[in-house]
């Protein structure tokens, strides 16, 4: 082990605010949570807090499309019907609705992950977290499953200005399909997602998709089939990751954690525990590489903050009582108030023929891997994040790590959103596509048909009303 590693949290106290909508399970007020819960458990004494520059324009269309980004911050609930046309050509309006403060809710999670990466780069922290980011099924020019900008791509391609090579990892229940097309033709980014493959969105995500060009290899997908346990999980990782780290030797690592994975998720079909889970980031604490560690999916969203604080406790070093303590959010966590999660019953249909298989297949696509491959000598662009109109606007300075009796007076008064019952809506199927990229180390592979589905197809409804999270009116 190495020494004691510098964490730096980001976290905008806002994003609990914004709302999908009725009926739908993503649920920014998940991140409120998680960031109370740690909190209560004083994990913010252990590291480094900061409030995210808002992403500009300029920093998002570093990978979206100028005409994307722009319909993105003019669209609001009160004029789409200007937009009818644009909201059908860049998905909006299903799984992806319009609501108030989309942009605004975009530029915090893509900030976020442009700033963790800055703060990596910099040798001003060797982990960063960022729990708003790892909004993975972004397109350049699409929504896609709940995901309109991808922060993930943005920050990767931020820490490409000082890095080599840089390792991402994805252990959503749903394929990272908009990470791995943004960089499918290049080997300065490895892709490797583990995550539910079949009649399941995005439908991407074959174990024969590995990429193209000189990124050809370089993307890695396990597919798994429902019940995956932790003790599956842990085997499969383990193996996997040690190769490609082996082989790949990244110089900066970026992990999506997204928790739907978990047992219990409402749109999930996984058995993990959050020990299971976890294991992805234990994994990378033996290494002296820089980690950057984002959220993504879950929707369950009690589990999703027990899951987050879980994860971050492990990244400090801190093991956190099983007892819950109390937070604004306690009655949400019973009847057991407990922090880990048990595993259900579910059938494990991964047969250990079909795991060998698969991890044989991986091994095989690894071994004509460039080992190390490297980068020519270029000019590094200047970092992201330059100040704009909504930096001279909010006068409160996000490099400033709050001291520790203003976060402790934070614990008492955090208490920003209302929650009512409801019943899930359906969501018809519609149509996406899938474009080509042109920027940079950005893919320019053309298009990869997959068919149409719905990230909330086969949705189970909310069992308990704390899953359905209104904002409050005073918010």
């Amino acid at each position: 082990m190495s020494a004691k590693k510098r964490v730096s949290y980001f976290y905008d106290a806002d994003v609990g605010n914004f709302y999908y909508g009725q009926g739908h399970p993503m649920k920014p007020h998940r991140i409120r949570m998680t960031h109370n819960l740690i909190l209560n458990y004083g994990l913010y004494r252990k590291m480094e807090i900061y409030r995210p520059h808002y992403a500009s324009e300029e920093d998002i269309t570093r990978f979206h499309s100028d005409e994307y980004v722009s319909f993105l911050r003019n669209v609001a609930p009160d004029n789409i019907h200007e937009f009818v046309r644009q909201m059908h050509k860049f998905n909006v309006g299903e799984d992806c609705p319009v609501f108030d403060g989309l942009f605004n809710f975009n530029q915090i999670s893509a900030g976020g992950s442009i700033g963790a990466a800055v703060k990596l780069n910099h040798r001003l922290s060797d982990i960063a977290i960022n729990w708003a980011g790892g909004l993975h099924h972004a397109k350049k020019a699409e929504a896609s499953g709940f995901c309109y900008v991808n922060d993930i791509v943005l920050g990767i391609v931020e820490l490409l200005k000082y890095h080599q090579r840089v390792l991402y990892v994805d252990i959503d229940i749903h394929h990272g399909d908009g990470v791995e097309e943004a960089f499918y033709t290049t080997d300065r980014v490895m892709c490797v997602s583990f995550h539910k493959f079949g009649e399941y969105f995005p439908g991407t995500g074959d174990v024969d998709d590995v990429g193209a060009s000189a990124g050809k290899h370089y993307s890695l997908n396990f597919p798994l089939n429902d019940g995956v346990d932790d003790e599956t999980f842990c085997r499969i990782y383990e193996a996997v990751m040690i190769k490609v780290m082996d082989h790949y030797q990244p110089n900066a690592v970026v992990l999506q954690c997204g928790c739907d994975s978990l047992a219990g998720d409402r749109l999930g079909c996984f058995n993990l525990t959050m020990r299971g889970h976890g294991h992805a980031i234990e994994f990378f604490k033996r290494y002296d590489v820089p980690l950057m560690v984002l959220g993504g999916g879950g929707y369950t969203v009690r589990n999703v903050a027990r899951c987050w604080t879980y994860e971050t406790g492990l990244l400090l070093n801190e093991t956190l009582p099983d007892e819950l303590p109390y937070n604004d959010y306690f009655e949400y966590y019973g009847p057991d108030f407990k922090l880990q999660i048990q595993p259900s019953n579910m059938e494990n249909l991964n047969s250990r023929d079909y795991i060998e298989n698969v991890t044989s297949k991986l091994f095989e696509y690894l071994r004509r891997v460039d080992h190390r491959p490297s980068v020519q000598m270029h000019d590094r662009a200047p970092d992201g994040l330059k100040s704009d109109a909504h930096d001279i606007e909010d006068e409160r300075d996000p490099d400033v790590r709050k001291s520790e009796a203003d976060l402790d007076r934070a614990v008492a008064r955090d208490r920003d959103a209302a929650y009512e019952s409801d019943d899930e809506a359906d969501t018809p199927q519609h149509e996406r596509s899938r474009l080509p990229r042109d920027e940079q180390v950005l893919s320019t592979e053309p298009a990869r048909a997959r068919p149409p589905m719905s990230i909330m197809d086969g949705a189970q409804p909310a069992e308990e009303k704390d899953d359905e999270v209104l904002p409050d009116a005073a918010a």
